[in-house]
């Protein structure tokens, strides 16, 4: 062989060895922690992920969101390590997870109140879990904001508007369920939003809407409504406070789920996240915690 082209080839050989047995090395000792679903829990989770990067360098937390449906068939079908949830396990995923041999465990992180919007410019003092179940559950006769006595300035067409969510979401299964009745459904109609900041941006900018979702997506642009849980009760505002000590009707814990008990490194993170670190980060994006931080 060539002198010259024999020596590129042994240096193009060496080159290629200490790529494979340099660089590369750091990546592959590295843990990939795939973490999916709830897009009411998205953003802490993000917000945790980058968090976590400080305490242990060697792991990366992948986070995506697409709903508590989306997460918890990923985490049956083996491609999640963790499961975020904004509500517990249906029966039908917990027979599925069986069947595959899995035993999903559940970690409640924190709290949420499910707020519910309505435009800035709508005046309406409070809803009963009963106007709830009027405007958004099939045969409710409430149709339109005179219904309820209300009259909103410049609109009219005072056609309630009723913003949703899909139903892979858990925001939409644990709305349901609390204002509708285990065995209630919602009504036809309804605009149903791929995310909670979808659903804000809609009741921001449509005067006869009404929608729900997180605490956490509220803007100073709309308004939350306090809720009753029956007519002629007080009314309670949603706040951190209140859901909390759960006096809020529409108060819910958030979940995330393993396909087992969690070990190694997914327990770590699971551990840190309610710790005083990880429940102060949740507190600061609007959700209640678990564990109060001490100050």
């Amino acid at each position: 062989m060539n002198t010259p082209l024999k020596n590129a080839v042994l240096s193009l050989g060496v080159l290629s060895l200490l790529l494979l047995t340099g660089c590369p090395k750091s990546d592959r000792s590295r843990k990939v922690i795939q973490n999916k679903g709830s897009d009411t829990l998205v953003n802490v989770a993000q917000a945790w992920a980058e968090a976590y990067r400080e305490q242990a360098p060697e792991v990366a937390i992948a986070v995506t969101g697409g709903g508590s449906g989306t997460g918890i068939s990923a985490l049956i079908n083996g491609t999640v390590d963790l499961a975020n949830s904004s509500r517990k396990l249906k029966d039908k995923e917990l027979e599925a997870a069986k069947k595959g041999n899995l035993e999903p465990v559940e970690h409640v992180v924190g709290y949420d109140a499910l707020a519910v919007f309505v435009h800035k410019d709508n005046p309406i003092k409070s809803l009963s879990i009963e106007d709830l179940a009027a405007i958004y559950g099939d045969g409710g006769k409430v149709e339109r904001w005179s219904d309820l006595g209300v009259t909103i300035p410049g609109l009219k067409d005072d056609k309630i508007v009723r913003v949703s969510r899909q139903n892979n979401s858990g925001t939409y299964a644990y709305f349901r369920e609390a204002t509708l009745g285990k065995k209630g459904d919602y009504k036809l109609g309804s605009l149903d939003m791929h995310g909670s900041k979808d659903v804000v941006d809609l009741v921001e900018k449509t005067p006869g809407a009404i929608g729900y979702s997180g605490l956490a997506y509220a803007t100073e642009h709309l308004r939350m409504v306090p809720i009753t849980l029956k007519k002629g009760e007080e009314a309670v505002a949603p706040s951190i406070a209140t859901a909390s000590d759960r006096s809020y009707p529409i108060a819910r814990p958030l979940f995330m789920y393993t396909a087992g008990p969690p070990q190694g490194e997914v327990k770590a993170y699971l551990d840190w996240i309610l710790s005083d670190s990880g429940q102060a980060i949740l507190l600061k994006k609007g959700y209640a915690p678990v564990n109060p931080p001490k100050k």
